[in-house]
């Protein structure tokens, strides 16, 4: 449709975790298994282009009236697992965050004041009947947070070129996921002293905490892939520099740790950088 074509995929990549249904509470439960038996399913792209297409309206509708009762859906070793979009609590969470990355005159433009005003009134309230609520999806934009890649292994990674839009991502089991946090955690601790790479661990590890023991975790670079070129993504072996740089502190052995991470810090700075350009 028109829309499909005109509305661009914005350079965001996604760590998502996929539950198994007996996660799930009645009678969601049964939602989500009759939802996971459908053909029609919506694509990553598709929820994207919904969410951005709530900002063309004047005013924009910065967080949708109604929760989403779409999710992703995945089936793994027999076990139908589903990751629901929850696009409302997601799109409360990004507005709190958007004072941090742009000046209040662009902000003004995008989203006034009485907007995010009554925005945040609306998350309060909701907030109050759903104290427990968690996102199953987080979101960064223009890289992937160096925490994320410390979830998986090389061995995990699955890129494919497809039409319309590559894909480059990590699946793993969830007690995976777990054990390479806290491994990854304890070795931090053992090298650096605390800032912002522990934090930023520390708090992966507690919303991985949150789900059910056996949930997939997948890292999706999105619409990262759209930012690089083919054999720049062909390359990109970010986990593997990762685990590499953890390894070698593991081993004491600094030099090679700043290498790995030198030469991972640069491949993402030329990312971020890209957001400046004209």
């Amino acid at each position: 449709m028109a829309l499909a074509s005109s509305v661009r995929v914005p350079y965001v990549a996604y760590l998502r975790v996929y539950e198994p249904l007996a996660a799930f509470p009645e009678p969601e439960r049964s939602y989500w298994a009759r939802y996971a038996r459908r053909d029609d399913t919506p694509t990553a792209v598709e929820e994207q282009r919904r969410a951005l297409a709530d900002l063309l309206p004047t005013p924009p509708v910065p967080v949708p009236v109604h929760e989403s009762g779409d999710a992703f859906v995945a089936v793994v070793d027999g076990v139908t697992c589903v990751c629901p979009w929850r696009t409302r609590l997601r799109g409360w969470q990004a507005l709190q965050g958007l004072e941090e990355l742009l000046p209040a005159s662009v902000l003004d433009a995008a989203l006034p004041p009485v907007v995010r005003r009554q925005a945040a009134t609306d998350y309060e309230r909701w907030r109050e009947r759903n104290p427990d609520a968690r996102p199953w999806i987080r979101v960064a934009t223009w890289h992937v947070p160096v925490r994320w890649f410390v979830l998986f292994e090389d061995a995990e990674r699955e890129y494919t070129k497809s039409d319309p839009v590559d894909l480059l991502r990590y699946r793993t089991p969830m007690a995976q996921a777990r054990r390479r946090v806290a491994r990854g955690l304890r070795t931090l601790r053992d090298a650096l002293e605390e800032g912002p790479l522990i934090d930023g661990l520390v708090d992966v590890g507690r919303w991985l905490e949150e789900f059910h023991p056996r949930s997939l975790v997948e890292l999706d670079y999105g619409g990262l892939v759209h930012a690089v070129s083919e054999g720049q993504l062909a390359e990109d072996r970010s986990v593997a520099e990762v685990a590499e740089g953890l390894a070698a502190l593991r081993e004491g052995d600094g030099e090679r740790a700043d290498a790995a991470y030198e030469k991972l810090a640069q491949r993402w700075r030329v990312m971020r950088e890209r957001q400046f350009s004209s």
